[in-house]
């Protein structure tokens, strides 16, 4: 019975052996910045309600034929915020001459040059699709909004 008793236990002994051996990855750190963090300005992060101004690049060609780069500001609110990671994109909306008009960012795109938080809303959902049909004035009535101070 001894060499049963011994037996099982060097089993045992061996199936722990690896088991010590392999020792578990480290996690990344928590305070690792989104790879869009650059763009950002004035926030750490993008949350539907906010209002920011987005500068993003365009490629124009001029009478001349010769190509030029410059930076167009589109300032609106976000209504959505989708996705994680690389592929994070945002919906902003504006209401210009009475249209509104809604455009799709990826956050990570190199067309998105720089984005700057203007004012913050207090909302209660993630998705602000109900604002979509709204004119201007009853769109600022649904949000309560608290202005940033610019330093």
């Amino acid at each position: 019975m001894s060499d049963e008793q011994a037996k099982p236990s060097e089993s045992s002994e061996a199936s722990a052996a690896p088991a010590a051996s392999e020792t578990p990855a480290t996690p990344p750190p928590a305070s690792r910045l989104p790879s869009y963090a650059t763009k950002l300005s004035g926030m750490t992060d993008v949350k539907s309600g906010m209002t920011v101004k987005i500068h993003e690049k365009i490629k124009d060609v001029t009478a001349k034929g010769e190509e030029r780069e410059r930076i167009q500001i589109f300032e609106g609110t976000i209504l959505r915020v989708r996705g994680a990671g690389k592929s994070k994109t945002i919906i902003v909306r504006k209401v210009t001459h009475g249209f509104g008009v809604e455009k799709i960012y990826p956050l990570n795109s190199p067309v998105v040059d720089k984005i700057e938080l203007i004012k913050t809303a207090e909302t209660r959902r993630a998705h602000l699709t109900y604002l979509s049909g709204r004119k201007k004035k009853s769109f600022r009535r649904n949000l309560k909004e608290k202005w940033e101070k610019k330093s």
